[in-house]
C-alpha cells in the first residue's frame, strides 16, 4: 500500500501542469478537458510505476537507499522523457486544429500536453525525495 499511495501522489504532479495550461490558454474546464485530465493521470501513473518498480528492484539487489533512487533516477530517466514526449508529440496535431471538431480536441491536447511537462519533472525531482519516507522500514528481530 505504501508504494501505491507513492505512485498516486504524481497525480497531483499532473494536474498543476493541466489547470495552469488551461488557464493560460484561456480554455475552460469542460467534458473534453476532464477526459484529458484521465488520459494525463494514466500515462502520468505509468511513469511513476516505471521510477518506483526500478527502484525496488535496486533495493532488493542490496544497495542503500541513495544509491538505488540515484541510479534508479538515471536509468529510468530517459524512458519516462520518452513516454512523456512522445505522448505530447502525438497531441501537437490536435492541439493546433483549426476544422470541425478541434473544439473539443484543443482542450484535451492542451490538458495532456502541460499536465505531462509538470508530470514529468516532478516525477523526476520531487518522487525521489519521497520515496525514502514511504519505504518499508525493516523488521527488527
Amino acid at each position: 500500500m505504501r508504494y501505491a499511495a507513492l505512485i498516486i501522489l504524481v497525480l497531483p504532479f499532473a494536474s498543476i501542469g493541466g489547470v495552469v495550461a488551461l488557464f493560460v490558454t484561456g480554455e475552460y474546464l469542460s467534458v473534453p478537458a476532464s477526459v484529458g485530465f484521465i488520459a494525463l493521470w494514466g500515462i502520468a501513473v505509468l511513469n511513476g510505476v516505471v521510477l518506483v518498480s526500478y527502484i525496488r528492484s535496486l533495493r532488493n539487489e542490496g544497495m542503500s537507499q541513495l544509491e538505488a533512487v540515484t541510479q534508479g533516477c538515471k536509468q529510468r530517466f530517459r524512458p519516462v522523457l520518452m513516454t512523456a514526449t512522445v505522448a505530447m508529440l502525438g497531441l501537437i496535431p490536435m492541439l493546433f486544429a483549426s476544422g470541425p471538431g478541434s473544439e473539443v480536441q484543443r482542450p484535451l491536447a492542451i490538458v495532456v500536453i502541460g499536465g505531462l511537462i509538470t508530470s514529468t519533472l516532478l516525477t523526476l525531482v520531487v518522487l525521489p525525495t519521497l520515496y525514502k519516507w514511504f519505504e518499508e522500514k525493516p523488521v527488527e528481530a
